[in-house]
């Protein structure tokens, strides 16, 4: 099975940037569509970006409004979310999920494989 783990998360102000990585254990790992969901307390899970297999096909949530940016590298087995302009409103766990086959990209119930995911705080 695919393992996922996340990391580069922790706590910055207002305005700073993190990047955030996601290693996969398998070297199939470049023929899942990979994406970044996020959890804050109190809320659902919510998807945040999302990347094809070959890297040419991306999705963003509204929610994110081009502060965020994903990009993967298969030869490292890594999918990265660029976070800048960082606001109190994307302190969550961010997580990162496969999956082999995706219709509705934004439902949780889609992907079969789950990080532990990471810790992003943004205070203010």
């Amino acid at each position: 099975q695919v393992q996922l783990v996340e990391s580069g998360g922790g706590l910055v102000q207002a305005g700073a940037s993190l990047r955030l990585s996601c290693t996969a254990s398998e070297r199939t790992f470049s023929s899942y569509y990979i994406c970044w969901f996020r959890q804050a307390p109190g809320k659902e899970r919510e998807f945040v970006a999302g990347i094809g297999w070959i890297g040419a096909s991306t999705s963003g949530a509204d929610s994110v409004q081009g502060r965020f940016t994903i990009s993967r590298d298969n030869a490292k087995n890594t999918v990265f979310l660029q976070m800048n302009s960082l606001k109190p409103e994307d302190t969550a766990v961010y997580y990162c999920a496969a999956a082999r086959r995706v219709r509705q990209l934004n439902r949780v119930e889609e992907y079969d494989y789950w990080g532990q995911g990471t810790q992003v705080t943004v205070s203010s």
